[in-house]
């Protein structure tokens, strides 16, 4: 017994300490533009969304960590995962997919992080425009470098963020409440209900991409394994519970509270800037604490979700790297090829960054479908398909998590020839 306490208390932090990891990793820019789409669809599309969204965020995770905490291979990431799973073929299928869905949202948080902080300079400090290619390369290198120096310190900085970063949330929703015009809100008529359904499902991929923290579960998964052993899902299913309702809670209040403040006029200025809706705050309030602290609430979210996404990113790029080029493969050291990845992600990113695409653009038409397909739909064929996984068959959750997946990539691909 005296030998089992210390360990169950060590179990309970290497919990606790990834709840909050996978929090930090979801709250960035999708959680910051989020109330920009989602307040264009009125009240009952968005009340609805928000019923939605816990047991979407919660169920799809949970299955791709439970074909993760089982899987015979112990101990490896999700690529060989699930090249072992579906073969050499499929499997590199899977992990392009799962490369391409989170590859891009990469992209987006260097163009978020360059007018984010560019705006901050201008609007807050009255500086001048830094120039766009030097900005994004020191502010990208920056990031880039804290995760290539020491992942185990890219995991404690983001565990030191995510606990400000909650607390300033839960203070900007709480402080806009005076703010709230519910009626006006209220005018926003979706029409009949199939307006009202309509809206629902175009809220899905943008609320997908900002609840989602996927790139981290392979990571969480190993962890949960090297931690609990047999008892690894258990234990990572308890860990995914109380980050989604963490997530529900505290960033459906942010949306909430953000939508009702800005109404629909400031909600499309803010998209027309290609900014987060805290730097839109901050730079239209007038009062200097929120002027101050908006930006730096941005700056740390999306500086957080970065680090989670990098870490899935270079998995791919490495199990990509070796199928593309095995003869390179052989010549290089597991830290070579990650190194390689990293300077491949960061030439890309700043590119991204110089470039300065639709910001909420590439989130409804990029981020949500290759997210649903890798999240809501992956890991539930391999439950049907693949024997070690059968204890988790003919359960109601698994259509669940199908269903959603499918009208979320329908709503992507809708959107994105409309």
């Amino acid at each position: 017994m005296t030998s089992s306490a210390p360990a169950q208390a060590s179990g309970r932090t290497v919990n606790t300490s990834w709840a909050f990891s996978l929090f930090g990793t979801a709250v960035g820019a999708g959680i910051l533009f989020l109330p920009i789409n989602a307040g264009s669809f009125g009240f009952w599309p968005l009340l609805i969304a928000t019923i939605l969204i816990a047991p979407m965020t919660y169920l799809s995770h949970r299955a791709l960590a439970r074909i993760m905490c089982v899987s015979p291979r112990q101990g490896e990431d999700i690529t060989v995962v699930v090249t072992d799973y579906f073969g050499q073929k499929i499997g590199l299928v899977i992990s392009v997919l799962y490369f391409f869905a989170i590859y891009p949202i990469v992209l987006i948080y260097g163009v978020s992080i360059t007018n984010t902080v560019d705006s901050f300079i201008v609007n807050q400090f009255n500086g001048p425009h830094i120039n766009r290619a030097l900005l994004s390369f020191l502010l990208i290198g920056a990031m880039t470098l804290v995760f290539a120096f020491s992942e185990k310190l890219m995991l404690y900085l983001t565990q030191f963020i995510v606990y400000p970063l909650i607390l300033c949330l839960a203070g900007v929703s709480i402080y806009l409440i005076p703010q709230w015009d519910l009626q006006s809100f209220m005018e926003v008529d979706s029409g009949n209900s199939l307006a009202l359904i309509g809206g629902i499902i175009m809220i899905l991929p943008v609320l997908v991409f900002s609840f989602n923290h996927s790139p981290a579960i392979s990571q969480f998964s190993l962890a949960m394994q090297r931690q609990w052993g047999i008892k690894s899902h258990e234990n990572a299913s308890k860990v995914l519970f109380a980050t989604a309702l963490m997530l529900t809670v505290f960033t459906m209040f942010f949306v909430w509270s953000c939508t009702l403040a800005l109404g629909a006029d400031g909600l499309q200025e803010a998209r027309e800037q290609n900014i987060p809706v805290l730097s839109y705050l901050a730079n239209i309030s007038g009062v200097p604490v929120l002027a101050y602290l908006s930006p730096v609430i941005a700056i740390l979210a999306i500086i957080s979700s970065y680090f989670g996404h990098v870490l899935g990113t270079t998995e791919g790029a490495r199990y990509i790297l070796k199928k593309v080029s095995p003869s390179l493969a052989e010549r290089t050291t597991h830290q070579q090829i990650t190194n390689i990845a990293y300077a491949l992600i960061f030439i890309t990113t700043w590119i991204a960054a110089v470039l300065n695409p639709d910001i909420l653009g590439l989130i409804e038409s990029i981020g949500g479908p290759f997210i649903a397909a890798i999240l809501y739909l992956m890991p539930i064929w391999a439950i049907y398909r693949i024997d070690a996984l059968k204890r988790f068959r003919g359960r109601w959750t698994n259509w669940f998590v199908v269903v959603f997946g499918v009208i979320t990539i329908s709503a992507a691909v809708w959107g994105l020839f409309n």
